[in-house]
Formats: C-alpha cells, sequence, structure tokens
C-alpha cells in the first residue's frame, strides 16, 4: 500500500471523528483549538508548543515487529499535571483489528499542559512499516486541520511540532529518515523518540 493510498482511504472516517476532553466531551477539531487557544490566554507570558502524534496497536494478534517505549519521559510535563480524556477509552476492537489513538497537545512549557485524543479502528496491518506510516499520515492530516484554525486566531504565538513513534532502539531506527522526511514534507517541525511525548506518551496511554 502506497502513501498515496493510505492517505485517500483516511478521508470521510477522520473527518467525522470527534476529539475526547477531560470534560467528558466530544469536541469537533475547531472547538478543541478553541480550548487550547481558551488555555493559553490564561496565562499569556508562558511559552507554548502545540503537538500532535499518533500510536497504534494491533489487537487480537501477536504485533509484528516491536517499538521501545521503555524510558520514554516528559520533561516538565507529567501526566499528573496533564488535563486528558477517559483514561478508560472505549473496549477494546474486536480479534484482528488495529487501534489508532492520535493526540493534539498544548504544553505550557515548564508548566504542564491539556490534551484531547481520538481513536480510530482499521483492519489488520502485516508490517510494522505500514502501521508506522498510517500514523504519520493520520497526524499530519490533524496538524493541517488543526494549523489552520490556529492562523485564524489572533493575538496568540506558539511553537508547533509533529511528533511520530520511531527512534533510535528497536525495529524503527530504519524508518526515523523515512518518517522525518514525510513529515518536513507538509512544512512541520518533526520530532522522534524521546522527544516525541504527544505520540510515546500521550498517545500511546489511550492505545
Amino acid at each position: 500500500m502506497t502513501i498515496l493510498d493510505l492517505a485517500v482511504s483516511l478521508g470521510v472516517m477522520t473527518k467525522q471523528a470527534l476529539f475526547n476532553s477531560s470534560y467528558g466531551l466530544k469536541l469537533s477539531i475547531p472547538q478543541v483549538v478553541s480550548e487550547v487557544v481558551g488555555f493559553m490566554k490564561l496565562d499569556t507570558k508562558r511559552r507554548y508548543k502545540i503537538t500532535i502524534g499518533s500510536d497504534s496497536e494491533q489487537v487480537g494478534r501477536e504485533d509484528v515487529g516491536s517499538r521501545d517505549h521503555k524510558g520514554q519521559t516528559l520533561q516538565n510535563f507529567s501526566s499528573k499535571k496533564v488535563a486528558g480524556g477517559n483514561l478508560t477509552g472505549k473496549p477494546r476492537s474486536s480479534r484482528g483489528q488495529a487501534d489508532f489513538v492520535t493526540a493534539i497537545v498544548v504544553h505550557r512549557v515548564g508548566n504542564g499542559g491539556r490534551y484531547f485524543w481520538r481513536r480510530l479502528e482499521f483492519g489488520t496491518f502485516h508490517t510494522l512499516r505500514d502501521r508506522i506510516i498510517k500514523e504519520v499520515m493520520l497526524s499530519l492530516e490533524i496538524a493541517q486541520e488543526v494549523l489552520a484554525e490556529l492562523k485564524r486566531m489572533k493575538n496568540i504565538s506558539f511553537d508547533f511540532e509533529v511528533h511520530a513513534d520511531v527512534g533510535e532502539n528497536g525495529e524503527t531506527k530504519a524508518m526515523i529518515q523515512e518518517v522525518v522526511g514525510m513529515i518536513r514534507a507538509y512544512n512541520f517541525e518533526p520530532k522522534t523518540k524521546p522527544g516525541s511525548y504527544a505520540a510515546t506518551n500521550v498517545a500511546d496511554r489511550h492505545v
């Protein structure tokens, strides 16, 4: 399956999917951005970073390949300081399905933050590479929509990154260059492990 095929297959499903909030509400992307901007305006003297990341898991079968999540930390952004959705989420997928979770994170640098997340289900992925590529494509689509909404807002300043669940440890090492190239092709700043907390810490806790 090519990258173009993956992008086309996301289409209608991703546009209709809503994000979970810490209040138990389902929010559209414009509503999420409104919440993000409201959070930023509570303390305008701080520096803010908005990040998008996805993680996934093949459910009901032994996973293909492995990714090392050990030792991943989110400096100054511990789970105790983050407001997020219900950790229990919804029931796991049926056998052979793959769960994909995408997170939108607003990080008040040095002082916690908030995040929003959604889960989508797709069919079986036979290789780790195909699953990671889909994670990145999901993140890129959401990043484009979020950034378009943010550009409509006035008097806000932030850094913007797309985080990928690949790193020097494990089988994903061979994919770093490809994934970074994909993200840069969309004019986004890429982050890989151990700095890709939106994927490896936030999205990962809901997979």
